[in-house]
């Protein structure tokens, strides 16, 4: 079985003729732009782009694959070279049933799929344009369509404060929201882990995916994870999600959940962090607080353990998140090595001295082997690493 880097969680910023899709994502962020920095720069070989259902989008995936640049497998997925793009499409739910906003990921083999899934959803929403958009129907609605088309249906970075099936402080279980029995994995977020989502016994039965949820072509592949599959294919993908025929995840590599934005409970106007409890600010008296997932997992906590035979979760240091490495140096080791992944993975400290300066290069192994210091984040603000 062979073994690939996988992100499933790519926002489009802009359209080729510059419209909006993700309207917080990058200008850079368009479709042609995601598949050769994924597949150059970030030694990724497959994507989820889940902004797929925009029909601008539509039009310029169409136009790669009549200019020969892109093709369909027949198992699913585009083809770019060694990089398979699998569309998706991120949308929101809020109604009385799910107590949202709730945010979902839906991913379907081919273009003709999603042609078909985008039409369904211009009669469900306001602007099919645009990313993460409120759908006007139920999760299991959602859900039920997903399943007809042959999609993959998995909830996205579950335990945000924000838009997320946990993180609202309402939902106690995913059965008040979806069906239970049409969900194919479980997107952890970057606050959280392995070893904090399976304190929550009925997650124990999926399987953890870990995406970037990219907003830049920087942030790409910050979290992903290590398939194995015979070669890289929607079909492969759904085989792998439900552990079949030797396919499934091989190990999640992810942030120290104390670099994710939301972990710790902090005050919502200066970021001070507070107790779970508190009302206020201790600090500034500011009313509103945002509690963290560490708190909120720990209220719907009912589990001690993983199951038995859960893949590891590797933290790891994505790149950007060193020290005294810039856009400049990175791309210099870059373009000496190949890529991010190798960088992360294969090239080892004497060779990546001969490039960076020596403290940089102990500091990308140090962050390689979980050996950092990390100040955690919250609140909307990223952790760092802290002094050494």
């Amino acid at each position: 079985m062979n073994r690939y880097y996988v992100d499933l969680h790519i926002h489009i910023g802009r359209t080729w003729t510059g419209k909006p899709v993700k309207i917080t994502g990058a200008k850079s962020l368009t479709f042609t732009n995601i598949i050769e920095h994924a597949r150059h720069e970030k030694g990724l070989n497959m994507v989820g782009i889940i902004d797929s259902h925009s029909p601008e989008v539509i039009l310029e995936m169409e136009s790669l694959i009549q200019s020969g640049d892109v093709y369909e497998h027949e198992d699913g997925g585009l083809v770019f070279g060694d990089l398979t793009v699998i569309p998706g499409s991120e949308l929101e739910i809020y109604d009385e049933q799910c107590n949202g906003p709730i945010h979902l990921l839906c991913y379907f083999p081919n273009l003709t799929i999603m042609r078909e899934f985008s039409n369904w959803l211009t009669a469900h929403l306001k602007n099919i344009q645009l990313s993460s958009q409120r759908v006007y129907i139920t999760g299991m609605e959602l859900q039920k369509r997903v399943k007809e088309l042959g999609g993959i249906f998995i909830p996205a970075h579950v335990f945000t404060p924000f838009k997320s099936l946990y993180g609202k402080g309402v939902n106690k279980s995913l059965t008040e929201v979806l069906d239970p029995n049409l969900i194919d994995g479980i997107e952890l977020g970057l606050s959280s882990d392995t070893r904090m989502a399976d304190q929550l016994g009925e997650l124990h039965k999926y399987t953890f995916v870990t995406n970037s949820d990219a907003h830049s072509l920087a942030k790409i592949a910050r979290e992903y994870q290590v398939v194995a599959m015979q070669e890289p294919t929607f079909k492969e993908l759904q085989k792998a999600l439900k552990g079949e025929d030797g396919r499934k995840i091989v190990a999640n590599y992810g942030l120290d959940p104390l670099l994710g934005k939301y972990h710790k409970t902090v005050c919502a106007e200066c970021l001070n962090q507070v107790n779970e409890n508190d009302q206020i600010c201790t600090l500034c008296g500011h009313p509103k607080i945002i509690k963290g997932v560490a708190d909120r997992i720990l209220e719907l906590k009912t589990a001690d353990e993983s199951p038995e035979g859960r893949p590891p979760y590797v933290h790891q240091v994505p790149l950007e998140f060193i020290p005294g490495l810039g856009p400049r140096m990175l791309g210099k080791l870059i373009d000496h090595f190949g890529s991010e992944m190798a960088i992360l993975h294969e090239v080892p400290f004497e060779a990546l001295k001969e490039v960076v300066p020596e403290k940089i290069a102990t500091l990308i192994m140090q962050a390689r082997e979980g050996k950092v210091n990390l100040a955690a984040g919250g609140g909307g603000k990223y952790g760092k690493i802290a002094d050494q």
